[in-house]
This record gives C-alpha cells, sequence and structure tokens, in this order.
C-alpha cells in the first residue's frame, strides 16, 4: 500500500496549485479594479522529503506565488525564491531539495508566461 502510494506520488507533475485566493476581490471593496490572484503550488512529496529533514519546512510549503495586474495594465508574477525561504531553516537537507524547487519554479512560471 505504501509503495503504492509512494509510485503514485512520484507520477505527480513538480509542481501543482492546491489553492488560490483572489486578493482582486478584496480590493473590489475599496472600489479598485486591479487583478490579483494568490496560488498555493508545491508537490507532496517534495513537501515530506523536506520536513523529515525539519518538520518547520511544513510552515513554508505549498510556495506562495502572486499574480498581479499594476496601475498601467501590466501583470507579473510575485514570489519568495524557496532557497531563500527555507534556507532560513539552517538544514544542508533542505537546502539541496529548495534548491531544486527553485528550478522547478522558474520553469513553471516561464512557461506559463510564455
Amino acid at each position: 500500500m505504501k509503495a503504492r502510494a509512494l509510485r503514485e506520488l512520484e507520477a505527480c507533475p513538480p509542481l501543482t496549485i492546491f489553492g488560490q485566493r483572489d486578493h482582486g476581490a478584496l480590493l473590489a471593496i475599496a472600489r479598485l479594479t486591479r487583478r490579483s490572484i494568490q496560488y498555493d503550488i508545491g508537490n507532496p512529496l517534495t513537501a515530506s522529503k523536506m520536513t523529515r529533514h525539519h518538520l518547520s519546512a511544513g510552515l513554508h510549503a505549498p510556495i506562495r506565488v502572486l499574480l498581479r495586474e499594476d496601475d498601467g495594465g501590466g501583470v507579473a508574477f510575485e514570489y519568495d525564491r524557496p532557497a531563500s525561504v527555507f534556507g532560513q531553516l539552517g538544514s544542508d537537507n533542505v537546502d539541496i531539495i529548495a534548491q531544486q524547487l527553485d528550478r522547478d519554479l522558474q520553469a513553471l512560471l516561464g512557461a506559463a508566461a510564455a
């Protein structure tokens, strides 16, 4: 049973959207019309690999990414680099995983922006 669950997790894409929050809807309360959505992005297997080395890594997983519109109508992704966020834990094992997460996130957002 555990082996099957592990195989299924390993077959998942490196990053998946787990949730989203519409911050633009909150701005509408103040009669502002800019769009802004925050996404929770991650991978359960990656999170478990980090939390087994440092349980506090769970505080930062999944990663949050903001897709926002500026005053001029331009759009941008904003996020904290996983290597920086997880680096504060001081765990070499977590750092290695977070560096791969940096690469995976950059590739995902680059593809989304293209």
